[in-house]
């Protein structure tokens, strides 16, 4: 078994031959390598999926014996000071690594399919297995100067891959955000690390815990500087894994590829700051008021997540502030202790998420057919809508996951995020009621995405003879102004033009048509309609290839069935406690911490609160179904013109608070806005001011003095008339007049 573990060390290396090669061949056979084409995805997806074999292996290994091993060598050493590089192979990286390489498998798979007609296919693939090879190398770090090292390198592939199609302003604008961003949480972790060194004078885990704490016991450190040290470290946590207020760059990462933001953004990338809070709990915990304040940013994370994603009409970043809540979940359940809750919910989370973003890029490859590549159009929910028949493989994953998300059993993050709940009962009834409504809001976003995006009508793009845009023959209203006699006449002009391409229509399943752009710019002829002398063409949607579909399948299956490893069984441990595979997986993690697990509730407490849990849920979903569900149509139309009739300034009062709640989450909450005017605007007039003084005041005083000895020279010129005795008198003279002044005054 330790044979096994002295080869831990290669795991993050095991995938760097593929970005090597591409990025080797790319100089030296340029066409050479550009003619294997999409053969380089089968070499990406094997190494990673011996990477996925070794770490399941290293895993069970560990369940049986709970054994943690550390392999580490000198790389620097230079009197007392000594850096050292190597593995630590515990239940926290293994977990980690498990979910990296399923994950990105899958996602390469998916990937090969998604990025086919792109010209950047080689460059894409080379970052993304050099990102996994850098998180990789990130959970099985030994050190904190090996972590700043690969967390870095993720930092850098993760700028690289938002900024994919760097020639559209806006993913260029989304990666130097997301880079900006970063630093600040990175100069905190740096300096975090050096406060913690000075302090212990070692960066290895195992004797950074052990000194630390000693110090902490016998009362030998600055807790005012350790407490800081703690807090730069945490503001790292808080930027990768777009925690509050450092989350602004998560949504405008959605410019990247779908399939980046199924790995970086749901299950990867965003996951590297809840890993270093794990990894460094047992030295927050002896700090008094960093825990507390770890659950507060948690919280507020939660809540301003699942806000922001009311009203926004990407789906995508609907998505990306979906994720930011549910990583603020798994923050509080870190904050408040309960260690194996707040990793049962990363694992449950990022299959469920992955999945999600994967539907979403389904979806929005299904509608570049219809729109062409638009990613304002094929991505604005508002004008999909009808999707249900068109494409329902991608349906029925994107409700199982969405499902799952809301927190419905036996699905995946059910298990999590009740055990989440329960615990934060437990530590503060304040943050107890948050979270337990941040439930309901979050079943009520992720069904409003669904219904949205598959409900009701399809909505097809067109213009009317009197030349004004009507963006969709299905739309909402919430009281009901929006006449149905309008939709039936478009519906009966779109029949009759169908009819008239009866032809063109019968044809629709049988002919392919080749992709003649970089990018999947299909588009399936259904109708035309003439106007003015134009000719707008319009299809249905289709449903995603094989090889798309297929990891949203697996995916599917983990969703299905991931959740069940944290079902307490019949097995107690030495106090008593219930226990799951889980708890067994994590035990020594759980000992290196000194606490046991949370898991004490019988199966009476624990149906006690799933019911609590999931009737939130299904109002939630309630909710959205009575505001989006095209079947309820009639009946929001007779409550609001009914129900609010009788009681006119309650309705102008509940549409003032609906306005004010949709104002608040379509803007972001303002925030973005006041970092533009605050620190943006403030950096920008500070800069203006200093140009300001530079060239007015540096300059004007170089340029006065450079004047005024130009005209002292062409003035002096003029005085003189060649003969030497003048110019002895004249300077004896000068002599003479200063001697008198300087008597004078002294």
């Amino acid at each position: 078994m330790e044979y096994t573990y002295q080869y831990s060390w290669i795991i993050p290396f095991i995938s760097l031959p593929v970005p090597m090669l591409i990025g080797v061949g790319l100089l030296l056979f340029p066409t050479s390598t550009k003619n294997l084409g999409r053969m380089w995805s089968f070499p990406s997806v094997l190494l990673l999926s011996i990477v996925l074999i070794f770490s399941v292996f290293l895993s069970l290994q560990q369940i049986n014996s709970s054994y943690i091993y550390q392999y580490v060598w000198s790389w620097t050493i230079n009197n007392d000071f000594s850096l050292e590089f190597g593995s630590l192979i515990d239940p926290l990286t293994s977990i980690m690594s498990i979910l990296i390489t399923t994950v990105g498998i899958l996602v390469l798979i998916y990937s090969d399919n998604y990025m086919s007609h792109d010209q950047g296919y080689l460059r894409f693939f080379a970052y993304m297995s050099f990102f996994n090879t850098s998180m990789l190398g990130l959970v099985t770090s030994s050190n904190l100067i090996q972590i700043y090292i690969f967390w870095e390198l993720v930092g850098m592939c993760s700028y690289l891959l938002i900024g994919f199609w760097f020639t559209r302003p806006s993913a260029a604008n989304a990666c130097q955000k997301a880079f900006v961003t970063n630093r600040v949480g990175d100069f905190g972790l740096l300096l975090g690390i050096l406060g913690l060194y000075w302090t212990t004078g070692s960066f290895e885990f195992r004797d950074l815990f052990k000194i630390f704490n000693n110090l902490i016991y016998n009362n030998e450190v600055n807790l005012v500087f350790v407490t800081l040290c703690a807090l730069l470290l945490f503001a790292g946590a808080v930027a990768k894994s777009a925690q509050f207020p450092l989350h602004v760059w998560l949504p405008d990462a959605m410019e990247g590829p779908t399939p980046i933001s199924a790995l970086i953004h749901a299950a990867t990338m965003v996951a590297a700051g809840i890993f270093l809070v794990a990894r460094l709990l047992p030295l927050f915990i002896v700090i008094p008021y960093i825990m507390n304040i770890i659950a507060l940013i948690g919280i507020i994370t939660v809540l301003f997540g699942a806000t922001l994603a009311l009203a926004q009409k990407d789906i995508k970043r609907s998505l990306a502030y979906s994720t930011m809540s549910q990583l603020g979940y798994m923050m509080l359940a870190l904050g408040i202790g309960s260690y194996q809750a707040a990793l049962f919910h990363l694992i449950t989370h990022a299959y469920s998420k992955a999945l999600l973003f994967l539907g979403s890029g389904s979806i929005i490859h299904s509608m570049e057919s219809v729109v062409g590549y638009s990613p304002d159009k094929s991505q604005n929910m508002v004008l999909m809508g009808g999707l249900t028949k068109h494409v329902p493989i991608t349906k029925n994953a994107f409700l199982l996951g969405t499902l799952s998300l809301c927190g419905i059993p036996p699905l995946a993050c059910f298990w999590s995020k009740d055990k989440i709940l329960h615990d934060s009962w437990l530590y503060s009834p304040i943050f107890a009621i948050i979270a337990c409504s941040t439930a309901g809001l979050t079943a009520f976003y992720m069904f409003r995405i669904y219904l949205l995006t598959f409900e009701g009508h399809f909505n097809l793009y067109f213009k009317n003879y009197s030349g004004k845009t009507n963006n969709s023959l299905y739309s909402i209203s919430l009281w009901g102004k929006e006449g149905s006699k309008m939709i039936k006449k478009n519906f009966r002009l779109l029949s009759l033009l169908t009819m008239k391409n009866n032809q063109r229509s019968s044809s629709f399943w049988k002919k392919k048509y080749r992709i003649e752009s970089n990018v999947r710019n299909m588009i399936r002829p259904f109708l035309t309609i003439p106007h003015f002398g134009m000719k707008t063409h319009f299809s249905y949607p289709y449903e995603s290839d094989n090889t798309m579909l297929f990891p949203m399948f697996l995916l599917a299956l983990f969703t299905l069935f991931v959740g069940f490893i944290g079902i307490p069984f019949n097995e107690f441990n030495q106090e008593g406690i219930y226990l799951n595979i889980l708890d067994k997986w994590l035990n020594p993690s759980i000992n290196l911490l000194h606490q046991s697990s949370n898991n004490s509730e019988n199966w009476y407490e624990f149906l006690k609160n799933a019911t609590f849990s999931v009737s939130i849920a299904y109002f939630g979903i309630f909710i959205a179904s009575f505001f989006y569900k095209p079947a309820y149509s009639s009946l929001q139309n007779f409550y609001f013109r009914n129900s609010f009739v009788k009681s006119f300034p309650k309705k102008i009062l509940l549409e003032k608070i609906i306005n004010v709640i949709y104002d608040w989450s379509y803007n972001r909450g303002y925030i973005d806005a006041f970092y533009r005017i605050s620190l943006i605007g403030g950096i920008r007039g500070l800069a203006e001011l200093t140009h300001f003084f530079d060239r007015r005041v540096i300059d004007g005083i170089t340029n006065v003095v450079g004047i005024i000895n130009l005209f002292v020279g062409e003035s002096i010129k003029y005085i003189g008339g060649g003969r030497i005795s003048s110019y002895i008198l004249l300077y004896l003279s000068y002599v003479l007049i200063f001697l008198l002044i300087y008597s004078f005054l002294f």
